[in-house]
This record gives C-alpha cells, structure tokens and sequence, in this order.
C-alpha cells in the first residue's frame, strides 16, 4: 500500500482520491478552504438561504452515474436529481421570451414555429451531435492526452471527419439553422467552454446534445448535494480529509516527489495529485527546475471566461422566473469579443439569473425567493467594488423590465463575487472561472499535460488539464489522474521486485 496526497477537493481531487483509496491506497486530501468542492462550494447565510457559488446546470447525468456506478452506488442512493420542465428560458432583445421545453418533440415544434423546416433539420443536427457525444464521452475524454499514439485507433481516425475536430462551430450551427433565436440557443453552451463559437470545434455541437437531448437536471440540495456524495464515498474508500490546508511546497528528491508542506510540517508520500490550479502548483509550490511550464507559457494560453456573480436573497416569491434563465437580449459576438478578443467590462453584457427555489424550497427561507446572477467576463480585469455595482445595476434592472416589477427594495440577502475571489479562493490563474479554453491549439494532447515530465510521481487533474472545463470532465480528470499514478506505482513496484 502506498501514502498518496490529494491537493484540492474540488471534483477532479475528490474523484482522483475515491479511485485512489478504492484501489487499496492510504489517501490525503488536502484543501485550503474550510469546505470541500472548490467552485461548487456552498454559502449558508444567517438568513436561511443556501447558495451553490459556483455550477448550477447539472448536463451529462450519464457521467455522474458512471463515476458513482464504479463505487456500487446509483445516483438515486446518494441524492434526488429532478429533470426541469422547462429546461430552461432564453430573454430575445425586445423582451420577446423562449421556453426551451425539456421533450424534444415539443422542441421540434418549437424550432419549426421559429423558422420552417428546422425541426427536419434539428433532428439532422442532433443525429450528428449524438455520435460526437458517444464517441467523445466514452472515448476521447477518457485518454490522458500523454502520447498521439493514444488516437491511432482504426475506428476513432474512420469517424475523425464526422467528430469535426476542424471544423467551426459557429458555421456547423449556420449550415442548419439562420433564424438569430435559433443560433443563439445553439451556440450559447461553447460561451462557457472558453472561445467564441467561431473558434470553437463544431465537435463541441455534443454539448448540445448534452443539453437539449439528455436534459437539464436539479440535485435536490443544489450542487452541495453533489459534493456531500463524493466526500462520503471517498470517505467509505478510506480517504482522509484535511480542511483549512493549503500546501506551502511540494518536496522533491532526485526526480521524484517525496511529500509535500503543510501545516508548516514536512510529511512523506509516494505520489502526488495536484487537483488545485495547475499554475499555481507550478509557480508557487514547485522549484523551477521541476515545472513544466514556465509563465510565458500561460500568458499564451486562452483561458475561459471569469464572471462577476451576484447571491442575492429576495423578501417575496417572483413566480415569473423558471429555475434557468439567459438573458441572450444583446449581442452574443460584441459580448465574446469583449471577453477573448479584446478584454475588457463588457459594453452591452449577456448574463444569466438561476433561482433554484423555484424548485427547491430548501435553498431559501419559505416566501422568499433564491437568485444567482452571473455574467461572463474576461480574465485579469480589475473588479473594483464601484465596478461590481455599476454591472449588478444593469442586470437587475434587465431582470425587472422581464418580470414586469421591481424587486430591489426586495433583497435582504446580497453578496457579490469576481476575479479577485476566484484568485484568493481557488489560486485561480487570472481569477479564470472554468479553466482553460477548448479551442483546437489546447485540445487533447496539446493541453497542459497530466504528467510533470520531470518528477515522476507527481500528477495534475482539473480543468487546466484533459478532458477540459465542467464538472463532468473534471469527474472524468480525477479518474485519468488516478490511473496515471496507479501505473506509475504499479511501475515502481516492479522495479522493486526486480
């Protein structure tokens, strides 16, 4: 049995560390913060509400059933998941409103009540975005992206024209669909995969699938419930859990790690998983002899959105809201160049508002109402307080001309978070909220790689590094990391024995 560390609980270091300890191993996990989940950690205020401050659309069930499934659990043991009807909302310029129904064939009707011929050509689409899917999320996502050798599979290369690894995203939607409603809700899923649509792979067209096929589902609890499951099902597999813990140094000898600082203690391990920034375990943790990348590197990369977030607790119910809504009622192209071509506040933002007790009664006191506002924006901006409150004005008072009322005088709870929170939290490189963009130049093996190529027994899972940003494939990096250092121990030992 080896002594392994764990560096972060959010979803990769919780998943790396379950299959660790699964496997027979002594596990650590290590987290700077008081809570486990990272991003997906939770707010409990005085005042009885409880905010998810980070993921709120719960995509892929598939991946989160298979990551339970390898430990004997189903979904349904740990925690209730609802599938929201509408799936969710979308605000057009002009106030004008579309419900995007959770039953493809009331979407169907929809799309062909928008513009003729579409639902032919959705279901077209969709054929298309379901192979991606299968092919993507049973296989692609599940390779470590170490060598290309890991791609010269006969069937994957037959099918590489149809995932349209090359292809743009932003065309692939155009060839089906020219209504603006219709683009729009197409290409709103790859806002938050970190590149503007034209940028974007059209194999990412899978996230539509994801979305509008598979559904839009709620854990009861909110993402929390989510956490409290993989803590507990780590902890069945013998993991330990150190809160208020950051990692001071990793410790090296000759090419390998030897343990790592915490608690201004040195203490022994066989290998390590950095689930925490990946940057900031190189920059801060590590000599500079043993990173990968140096910081020329990550200033090259394109990095996903930050977003400036909102918590507020409303007095009264505001029954004209669903659980997800996106306010697409400016211009989606000036709003992405603002954020990856030309950083800067956004002129005219999108923004999206969830309220998660208009399904969820437990997440805010009874008669009151739970809302989560967040807007996109580019990494590395300054977000004074006086800023913050000029871009929360704007939104709130998109949000009243929607529901028709004003629900200012309303807020007894409110609390605002950006790209400052995300550094001092998370270590997050430029306060970046969802990890390193999808573009072509850093996809699979072109993406900081799961290995530090200098010492061999330490690894790096999370959203820096395959498959990418999302929760499901931050589930699906902690098991990549955990194989990786399984191979590496199980390496060792031969040597040993020989």
């Amino acid at each position: 049995m080896s002594k392994i560390a764990v560096i972060g609980a959010g979803f990769s270091g919780l998943s790396a560390a379950a299959y660790l300890g699964a496997a027979g191993h002594e596990v650590h996990v290590f987290e700077k913060n008081s809570t486990a989940g990272g991003r997906a950690r939770q707010l409990h205020t005085q005042e009885g509400y409880t905010f998810d401050m980070g993921p709120s659309w719960y995509w892929m069930p598939d991946v989160f059933e298979k990551f339970f499934g390898d430990f004997g659990f189903n979904v349904s043991d740990l925690y209730q998941l609802d599938l929201l009807d509408p799936s969710f909302e979308v605000v057009f310029p002009r106030n004008e409103k579309m419900s995007i129904p959770e039953n493809y064939g009331e979407l169907r009707k929809l799309f062909e009540e928008t513009e003729s011929g579409s639902a032919a050509k959705l279901d077209k689409f969709m054929e298309e975005a379901q192979y991606k899917y299968e092919q993507g999320m049973e296989r692609l996502v599940y390779m470590p992206g170490i060598s290309i050798g890991e791609f010269m599979d006969i069937d994957l290369i037959k099918g590489a024209l149809r995932l349209q690894v090359f292809s743009s995203f932003s065309k692939h939607v155009r060839k089906y669909f020219s209504n603006p409603k219709l683009i729009s809700l197409m290409e709103f899923p790859v806002l938050f995969l970190g590149a503007m649509p034209q940028d974007t792979p059209a194999l990412y067209s899978l996230m539509n699938y994801a979305g509008l096929k598979l559904g839009t589902w709620y854990p009861q609890g909110g993402f929390g419930s989510v956490i409290t499951a993989m803590v507990n099902v780590a902890k069945k597999q013998g993991v330990s859990l150190h809160y208020d813990a950051p990692v001071q140094e990793i410790l090296t000898s000759g090419k390998s790690i030897r343990g790592i600082k915490v608690y201004n203690e040195e203490i022994s391990f066989d290998a390590v998983v950095a689930a925490a920034d990946y940057q900031h375990v190189e920059e801060k943790l590590l000599p500079q002899e043993f990173r990968n990348y140096g910081g020329k590197f990550w200033e090259k990369k394109t990095f996903a959105p930050s977003s400036l977030i909102y918590y507020l607790g409303i007095s009264e119910r505001i029954p004209e809201l669903e659980h997800h809504t996106l306010f697409f009622d400016e211009d989606l192209f000036d709003h992405s160049v603002e954020i990856y071509k030309k950083p800067q506040w956004p002129k005219k933002p999108l923004f999206y508002v969830c309220c998660p007790s208009s399904t969820d009664a437990s997440v805010a006191p009874a008669g009151h109402e739970n809302l989560f506002l967040l807007m996109p924006l580019a990494p590395g901006l300054k977000d004074e307080e006086a800023t913050r409150e000029k871009f929360f004005k704007i939104m709130i008072k998109r949000l009243e001309k929607q529901i028709g009322r004003s629900i200012s005088h309303k807020i007894d709870y409110k609390k605002s978070y950006c790209v400052s929170d995300f550094i001092s939290d998370y270590n997050s490189y430029k306060g970046n909220a969802y990890g390193l963009a999808n573009t072509l130049q850093q996809t699979a093996i072109l993406k900081p790689s799961i290995r530090n190529r200098k010492l061999k027994n330490l690894f790096y899972a999370g959203q820096l590094t395959v498959p990418g940003p999302g929760v499901p494939p931050s589930l699906i990096s902690g098991k990549i990391a955990a194989e990786q250092v399984l191979k590496e121990l199980k390496k060792k030992k031969y040597e040993v024995t020989v």
